[in-house]
């Protein structure tokens, strides 16, 4: 219980009387209690601390005292220097001890206790000596606790900025700017967020940026792919289940949501969640309490929801795969994330971040792209999009070579050497006319080629009619006068 070292005391008192009767009340624990300064003015006082903040582990003040700086304001004052600090408050104020309301505004203002001063004709002790020394003790092990919360913390928040500077969103075209301004919106709101984009696109890295950046921050991130888990399993997964429940079950298990709580929660590919999983998912949201296997009572969770999808729930909703009401809910704050192939001005920038990855963890020197490599690059069509990308870096850096060319390119992203890239620049290889043709059939030729081109890179007809700027039945007409099937 008694701390190795002695506790170091600044006493604020302006009445002599006082400061003696202090002295005298916790000169029995000389060996563990040492005042160290005494100063009778506020101000004066909030000058030592904070020149001198770690020579004081404890503050015992009168609530009233001269230099104009007293009581509850002195008291927050000295917080802002130190959170830490812990104020212990003699008074005159009160002689009732059962003064709630004078009691709770001592501790709102960041008191840790507070004693009624003795009477005037008790001249030896301002206080019971024992309880006043067990308060000291007690302020002080509270001030350990609470210095090493702090550094655990700090320790925590550096962590953090360390996660983050190594999972950037990088890029800087239209859609990444506005995607990083959505995040920094995200991160300020506990609402829950729909992420949807194509499979490899990273939206669980800017689940991992939302939470990274939110109040939560200190606090769990648990990811969970939603298809990786068979159906009969998912329900204990996330809400866990008891010992004795089930044949079995011989522990207790925690549920994902339990191990999140007072966290975020990411629930990826949220489109292949059962049905039965979604009833439990939408009362999770709606009332903040789970439903555990084997047990009678609710558990009260509080956790921040992030879910993301490649497929289009509202489509799923339509066909009664998915339920309308969990949709709603999940989808307060729509974020999107768009395809590499729709911003190929990015991909320099990831190209370059993925090479000096990979060339430190290989321990390989970083190749030169060369421009007609980096063309190919950009207008490759990524269907696997930044996880793809990735991979090809990977791939380079196994070529050991200190320059790519176009070739050594076009390997890499699987085209053939002198195939081109599913750009506009690429829908046409003029070399690969041996004769020239009327213009008319030239037409014919790009247009099937940019559909054909379109087609691949979108998910359905009606998306790829949209992209074109055509209507559902004027698109089909076109593919069947040029025969795209």
């Amino acid at each position: 219980m008694f701390p190795e070292k002695v506790i170091n005391i600044l006493l604020i008192e302006d009445e002599e009387y006082d400061v003696r009767r202090v002295r005298n009340t916790i000169k029995p624990f000389s060996k563990t209690i040492n005042i160290r300064n005494v100063i009778s003015n506020g101000r004066l006082a909030l000058d030592a601390l904070a020149a001198e903040k770690d020579a004081f582990d404890i503050i015992i003040m009168d609530f009233q005292i001269a230099g104009g700086l007293m009581g509850e304001q002195l008291i927050r004052e000295i917080k802002k220097i130190d959170p830490t600090f812990q104020i212990i408050v003699i008074t005159k104020m009160t002689m009732n001890l059962a003064d709630y309301n004078f009691a709770n505004s001592l501790m709102m203002a960041g008191a840790f206790w507070y004693c009624t001063k003795y009477p005037g004709d008790i001249e030896e002790y301002i206080y019971q000596p024992t309880d006043f020394f067990l308060s000291i003790i007690n302020a002080y092990q509270k001030r350990v606790l609470e210095n090493e919360q702090s550094k655990a913390n700090s320790k925590i928040l550096r962590s953090i900025e360390e996660t983050l500077s190594q999972k950037p969103i990088i890029g800087n075209s239209p859609s990444i700017i506005t995607l990083r301004h959505q995040i920094e919106k995200c991160a300020e709101s506990d609402a829950s967020v729909l992420i949807s984009g194509y499979s490899g696109t990273g939206k669980e890295l800017v689940a991992v940026n939302i939470h990274n950046r939110s109040k939560r921050r200190l606090e769990n991130f648990v990811p969970i792919n939603c298809g990786s888990i068979p159906n009969e399993l998912i329900e204990s997964e996330l809400f866990g289940y008891e010992k004795g429940s089930f044949t079995g079950a011989t522990s207790a298990k925690l549920g994902l949501f339990e191990l999140a709580n007072h966290g975020t929660i990411f629930l990826d590919e949220i489109g292949e969640l059962p049905l039965n999983a979604q009833v439990k998912l939408l009362r999770v949201i709606q009332e903040g309490e789970l439903e555990k296997i084997g047990r009678r009572e609710p558990i009260k969770v509080d956790v921040r929801l992030i879910s993301a999808s490649n497929k289009n729930l509202e489509k799923e909703v339509e066909e009664k795969r998915f339920r309308e009401d969990l949709y709603y809910r999940l989808n307060v704050i729509p974020v999107f994330v768009s395809p590499l192939r729709d911003r190929p001005d990015d991909v320099p920038m990831l190209s370059e971040y993925f090479l000096g990855q990979f060339s430190v963890d290989m321990g390989r020197v970083k190749p030169v792209i060369t421009p007609e490599a980096m063309s190919v690059l950009q207008y490759a069509p990524w269907k696997g999009n930044v996880r793809e990308l990735k991979n090809v870096m990977q791939r380079l850096l196994f070529l050991d070579e200190k320059v790519i060319t176009k070739e050594l390119m076009q390997k890499a992203v699987g085209l053939q050497v002198g195939q081109q890239s599913s750009s506009g620049g690429g829908i046409l290889n003029l070399s690969e006319l041996q004769e020239p043709i009327v213009l008319r059939d030239l037409e014919r030729i790009v247009r099937q080629r940019y559909i054909e081109y379109i087609r691949s890179s979108s998910s359905s007809d009606a998306e790829a009619s949209k992209k074109l700027g055509l209507a559902p039945p004027n698109y089909h007409r076109m593919c069947k006068e040029l025969g795209i099937k």
